[in-house]
């Protein structure tokens, strides 16, 4: 949220951004709910245009591809102003709504789209003269163009996008040395956590000499996009099906499905096991399980639990397999992080179990 009051100055907003202070209201806008975490889904609002807001009340609930949550009000007034409506998505820091105070009479206004192509036109609050200044000195100013999304000034400076084109994440710092030394980071090799480019791979390539930086580029071939919405529509007779429109969670899971066969190597393995010997120890450990406050077993083991935790021991003893490919290097990792997809209602997560070896099968069941 960014409060916007009486006093005409300038200052830094919440998450580093200009904002100007205008007028006794106050901007709601889109949190980031995660550092990957881009845009976000409205799906409720709990409050009407005119209604009466105070400290803690539930103003929203958005979705994103990672959590589902409520937004509440860290401020008094009247809900003045919604521009993104309900089923809409808008990007981290869009201004989604405008409280104003109570005492200052704003009048409700329709929802905007969030899409509006054209800059939007804020009224500057009109200069307060000294007492006794012609009535000439009190014209208002000049209404300053805004970004639609982003009802803020923006930075002075931009150093560029915190994620490549090809994937790499790369660091503020990394961003401004290479903006301030010319060099072009799709030609640097990662070595940052996660495969991020830090700081210290610009300075690399600044000892390297501009002979690196202008080297040329390797050709990158792009991911082959699939059908469009209307040529796939094409192939079926108009009214014999029903159009469901994605949410945050099932676009991203096709983006990642997408991206990990497109960039990771697959191959598949198949064997038969006899199981019964496991079987039966999962059926006693099962039997001596204590009993809960309501009268259940505390825990239930699958044998999902005994692969995992059988998995996560094998790739401490074949430590070459337990690794990924990193363009000019192999990563070998020292733990054994297993991903396990889940279905949920509406979609598919895979919640990774950190250093799996280390736990037992009831911590990993749990």
């Amino acid at each position: 949220m960014r409060h916007r009051s009486p006093s005409p100055c300038k200052g830094e907003g919440w998450g580093g951004g200009r904002f100007s202070r205008e007028g006794d209201i106050m901007d709601i806008l889109m949190p980031q709910l995660g550092e990957t975490v881009t845009e976000g889904k409205i799906t409720t609002w709990f409050k009407a245009l005119g209604d009466a807001i105070k400290p803690g009340d539930n103003l929203f609930e958005i979705e994103t591809d990672k959590v589902s949550m409520e937004v509440p009000s860290t401020s008094a007034g009247v809900l003045a102003e919604i521009r993104v409506s309900a089923g809409e998505i808008a990007p981290v820091g869009a201004v989604v709504a405008v409280i104003a105070d109570s005492s200052a009479g704003v009048k409700p206004q329709s929802p905007a789209k969030a899409s509006a192509p054209s800059p939007v036109k804020v009224p500057a609050a009109p200069v307060r003269a000294p007492a006794g200044a012609p009535a000439a000195a009190q014209a208002p100013r000049k209404p300053v163009a805004l970004e639609p999304f982003h009802e803020v000034r923006s930075p002075e400076h931009n150093f560029g996008p915190a994620k490549l084109t090809g994937g790499a994440a790369v660091t503020p710092l990394a961003r401004r040395r290479a903006s301030e030394t010319g060099i072009d980071l799709n030609r640097l090799t990662a070595s940052g956590p996660h495969g991020r480019i830090v700081a210290l791979d610009v300075e690399r390539a600044i000892a390297g000499g501009a002979a690196r930086a202008a080297a040329p580029a390797r050709p990158v071939t792009p991911p082959a996009a699939g059908p469009s919405a209307e040529r796939v529509k094409a192939y079926y007779a108009p009214g014999s099906y029903e159009e469901v429109p994605l949410d945050s969670m099932r676009r991203t899971i096709a983006v990642r499905l997408v991206e990990a066969k497109q960039t990771i190597p697959h191959f598949y393995l198949t064997a038969d096991v006899t199981i019964e010997r496991l079987n039966q120890v999962r059926e006693e450990l099962n039997a001596v399980a204590a009993k809960a406050a309501d009268g259940n077993p505390a825990f239930k083991l699958s044998i999902n639990d005994f692969v995992i935790k059988a998995l996560a021991l094998a790739l401490q003893r074949v430590p070459a397999a337990n690794a990924v490919w990193a363009e000019d290097r192999i990563l070998r990792f020292k733990q054994s992080d297993i991903g396990v997809a889940v279905a949920i209602e509406g979609g598919l997560i895979t919640p990774v179990l950190r250093q799996a070896e280390t736990k037992s099968v009831n911590d990993i069941s749990s």
